[in-house]
Formats: structure tokens, C-alpha cells, sequence
């Protein structure tokens, strides 16, 4: 009996030597992953690799996601993100209170019950979060650190304990991965039933591991031995969650693709804190939501202005000239009110362009909700994209006084300007362009896939919003259609230009059709 407790003792100690040893300098063991050949694998610090720019030139990397990738070691904030979008708020609620029997059940069947909470009983079809929603929040939490690793690779496979439908559209669409393994949702008649395939490495990209070149892998230590394809990986890379605090995050300039559109309502990342504050705010904010659309509705615009403030909805106005040159002038055969033609960031930037020249506006927009339509404290006239329609129109309005128009046709959150719709340049030669910016504090008043009836009321919803109109200069004779003989084209993109220039953002030539077919899948008519 002695002897089998002496024996015991030993394997113990020889075993917990081993371990610590190993964490302490994974140098090189040997391991075989379960219908996978046994492969000696060099283990490093990826330090070591940052050092070596040239070593993955020609190679194929295998990478994990969360360990190579991204700073943040919580895969809540994404779930979250599903629930809330794809699900709405009660099942956003629901994922936050089994947030504790998450931590309690390991990563392994926290990441099952997410999964179900998030999935179960979407509709696939219906499913664009992952395009429209995701990227944003997964750019923002990629580190420079391993991103600069990553993008040295000549071929990029990657691996993710998240669904691959979550995954596949940033990694390829942004990042440029050749191939994604990550699991895929089972599905019933269409919906997610919210359950995850078992875990089987494409055939495909084995064989290439099996015959290719020298592959090499970044992960986490635990992550990487677990995974049949950094079974055939000959160096594996591991990052600590302490290296990872001392990463930085990846500069906006450094985007392989530029970021320009994105939905969602929710415009911060909701850890379990700031998922937290938004619940406890909602009862408040629906009592703030309701002072500032009844004001906004029944006061005037200078008096609305002054109570919406005191909620925490400000508006900022600088003007380029003073008031006094802006004003209606009389042409030989009629009188014609002023065009302010300004970019669009939400359905309320005619009433906040209202609000900074304390005087009555009408509006010309598209796919209005009937409700915003009903609703809205200035005079909003629909356009229907029939070029002779809408001319007929505009010069019906101008006629009658000043008129507001936002030629981009749709709004973009990005520090981006779409292309101007040159309609507007037809109609007078007094046009005085408008740059509007906006900042919100929880939610997005705008939407590509989602109801837009509730575009207003998640604007208000937010605790802090702030409006920046900037009125500036009227554009010169020389630069208009009519006295300067300019065609409506380059009028449009002076226009353009100009409401780029003061608000530090980029022209583009992108549409309202190309947002929605990026987003929604449409383009964009109601």
C-alpha cells in the first residue's frame, strides 16, 4: 500500500513539474489531437515574431481569433450585440441576466448558452448582423499589435469559438482571411434553433496544411493545442492576456477597408456595465423622450430648443457671416426662397438646421415614415425619385419660402459624405451649404434594416446628444448653375467639398443604393 502511494506521489510530481515547466518556456512538445497525426511544434512568444517581420512573407498562418486578434477576452459584448439587434430588447435582457450562469459554467458552455440565447428563433434568411453590425465593434477591438503580425502572412486561415455566421464577413471582407473555420447553427425550417455543430476542421484546408508549406500559428496556449489545425502548424505563436492589456488599439487609418457603413441601434460596445447603465437608464429615458417630443411638437422651435437643452439635447450653431445676408432675394419673374442644401446624419437634421437659423423651414425628403411625417415640427414634403416629379416639387416649395434638402438621399454615421443627388442645383442660384455632425451617447437614431418609425425615438432616447450646425458661406454666382454657368454636377460636388472640408470628413461616390444592398440587401425604397 505504501509503495502504490510512493508510486502516486511520483507521477504527481513529475507531472506538475512538467506543466510549469512547460508554461513557464512552451518551448517545443509534442502533441495529437484526436483523428490527427502527432506533430512536433515549436512554441514561442509572439514577441519573438514581431521581431522577425519576414518570417510569415511566403507562409500560411493559422490564427485564433480571440487570442491573436482581439484585445478584449469577453465574448459577451458580441452576443449582446446579436441579442439586441437581431433579437430585440427583451432577449438583450434576458442574456444579461444569465450573464452569472454564464461565468459559472466555463467558456466552453458559457459560449452554448450565449449562443441559444442570441440564436434561437431567429430567422436565417433574415440574419444580417454579422455583415451590417459586427465589423464595427470587432475593428474597434482589434490590437495593432497582433494585426500587424497577422497581415504578414502571405495566406491567412482563421480559427473562432464564435459561429461562423458572427465571424466570416469581417475576417474576409475587411481583414482579407483566405478561409474562416468557425462553427456552424443548426437550423430548422429556417430558424436558428440556437445549438452549434461539433467542432470539424474543413477537409479542404487540412489537405492544404498536410501537402503546403511551412505553416505557423498565434494563439492562446490553451486555445491552440486544442484545435486540429494547429495540429499540423510546425512554430505556434501564443499570446498571455497580460501581453494583450498592453496592446493598442488599431488606428482608424490602418483599416484595410474604410468603414463607412454599419447599422444597429446601439452605438456603444455593450460590456456588462455599459449593457447595465442602458437598462437602468430606460425608465428615465422614456420620461425624457416624452418631454422632449412633446416640446418639440407644441412649442416653438426657440422655446423647444431651450427645454431640450436641459435634458442633455444641445445644439451647437457657428455661422460664417451674420444673419443678415441670408435672406430671401427677388429674381425678374418671381420670388425665390434660399436652398440649404446640408449633409445628413439623422432625420432631424432639417430641424436642427431650423433651430440654428431660428426660422420656419420646409424639408424635402425620401421614404419618411409616416409617423416622422405626422410628427415633425417643420413642413416635410416627399420626394419620389422621378427626376420631373421632385423639379416640380422643389420649385413649388421655393416659391413659397426657404427650403432644406440633404442631397446625399440617406444618412451615413461615418466621418464620410456620399455622393450629392445634383437635383438641388437646378432649382436657384441661392444655395447656402450646411454641415451638420452629431454625437450620441447610447443609441442610433438611423436604421437600413430595422423600423423607421423609431428613428426619432431612439434619438431622443439617448441621455446626451449633441448638434453641430455650421452655416457657411452662400455659394458664389460664378459657382452656381445659373449665373455661373456650371453644370449641376460640379456644382454638387463643390457643394460637396465645401461641407467636407468644415467638418473634416471624406468624399465619397457612394450611394443610398450601395448602403442598402451593403447592409439590408435592398436598395432602400419603402
Amino acid at each position: 500500500m505504501a509503495g502504490k502511494q510512493f508510486l502516486v506521489r511520483k507521477a504527481l510530481s513529475f507531472f506538475s513539474k512538467f506543466q510549469l515547466k512547460r508554461q513557464a518556456n512552451p518551448s517545443s512538445f509534442q502533441f495529437r489531437h484526436k483523428g490527427s497525426h502527432a506533430t512536433h511544434s515549436e512554441f514561442h512568444k509572439l514577441a519573438s515574431l514581431l521581431q522577425k517581420p519576414q518570417e510569415l512573407s511566403n507562409k500560411t498562418l493559422v490564427f485564433h481569433l480571440e487570442s491573436a486578434l482581439l484585445r478584449s477576452s469577453s465574448l459577451f459584448p458580441y452576443f449582446m450585440l446579436v441579442a439586441f439587434e437581431a433579437g430585440g430588447l427583451l432577449r438583450a435582457f434576458i442574456l444579461f441576466l444569465l450573464y452569472p450562469l454564464v461565468c459559472l459554467v466555463g467558456e466552453e458552455q458559457g459560449i452554448n448558452v450565449m449562443v441559444f440565447v442570441s440564436f434561437a428563433g431567429i430567422k436565417r434568411k433574415k440574419f444580417m448582423v454579422g455583415s451590417s453590425v459586427l465589423p464595427k465593434y470587432f475593428l474597434e477591438d482589434v490590437g495593432d499589435e497582433g494585426f500587424d503580425a497577422v497581415m504578414k502572412a502571405k495566406r491567412k486561415i482563421a480559427v473562432s469559438d464564435m459561429p461562423r455566421i458572427m465571424i466570416e464577413c469581417f475576417l474576409k471582407d475587411y481583414l482579407r482571411v483566405d478561409a474562416v473555420e468557425g462553427r456552424e447553427l443548426k437550423t430548422v425550417c429556417g430558424y436558428f434553433v440556437g445549438l452549434m455543430e461539433g467542432k470539424n476542421a474543413n477537409g479542404v484546408i487540412l489537405n492544404e496544411l498536410r501537402v503546403g508549406s511551412h505553416a505557423i500559428g498565434i494563439g492562446s496556449f490553451n486555445k491552440s493545442t486544442d484545435d486540429q489545425l494547429f495540429s499540423y502548424c510546425k512554430e505556434i505563436y501564443w499570446v498571455s492576456k497580460a501581453e494583450k492589456w498592453n496592446w493598442k488599439s488599431l488606428p482608424r487609418e490602418k483599416y484595410p477597408k474604410p468603414l463607412i457603413f454599419h447599422d444597429g441601434r446601439l452605438a456603444f460596445r455593450p460590456t456588462l456595465v455599459a449593457t447595465l447603465i442602458m437598462f437602468m437608464w430606460l425608465p428615465l429615458g422614456v420620461l425624457v423622450f416624452l418631454i422632449r417630443f412633446i416640446c418639440g411638437v407644441l412649442l416653438p422651435l426657440n422655446i423647444s430648443a431651450i427645454v431640450s437643452a436641459s435634458t442633455g439635447l444641445s445644439t451647437t450653431v457657428s455661422r460664417a457671416k451674420p444673419l443678415s445676408w441670408i435672406a430671401s432675394n427677388k429674381n425678374d419673374k418671381k420670388e425665390s426662397g434660399v436652398l440649404y442644401v446640408c449633409n445628413h446624419r439623422t432625420l432631424l437634421d432639417p430641424i436642427f438646421v431650423a433651430i440654428a437659423l431660428m426660422k420656419p423651414l420646409a424639408a424635402v425628403t425620401y421614404s419618411v415614415s409616416r409617423f416622422s411625417e405626422v410628427t415633425s415640427p417643420i413642413k416635410v414634403v416627399r420626394l419620389t425619385r422621378d427626376h420631373e416629379r421632385d423639379r416640380k416639387v422643389m420649385e413649388q416649395q421655393l416659391s413659397q419660402g426657404d427650403l432644406v434638402v440633404c442631397p446625399e438621399g440617406t444618412t451615413c454615421r461615418e466621418p464620410y459624405l456620399l455622393r450629392f443627388s445634383p437635383l438641388f442645383a437646378e432649382m436657384t442660384g441661392d444655395i447656402v451649404p450646411v454641415a451638420v455632425d452629431l454625437q450620441v451617447s447610447m443609441f442610433y437614431g438611423t436604421t437600413a434594416s430595422g423600423c423607421k418609425c423609431l428613428d426619432s425615438i431612439f434619438n431622443l432616447l439617448n441621455p446626451f446628444v449633441i448638434y453641430s450646425v455650421k452655416i457657411l458661406e452662400k455659394l458664389p454666382s460664378s459657382q452656381t448653375c445659373i449665373a455661373g454657368g456650371k453644370s449641376r454636377t460640379e456644382v454638387a460636388n463643390h457643394v460637396q467639398n465645401q461641407i467636407a472640408k468644415a467638418l473634416g470628413f471624406e468624399c465619397t461616390t457612394l450611394t443610398r443604393k450601395d448602403k442598402y444592398m451593403i447592409l439590408a440587401g435592398n436598395d432602400g425604397i419603402i
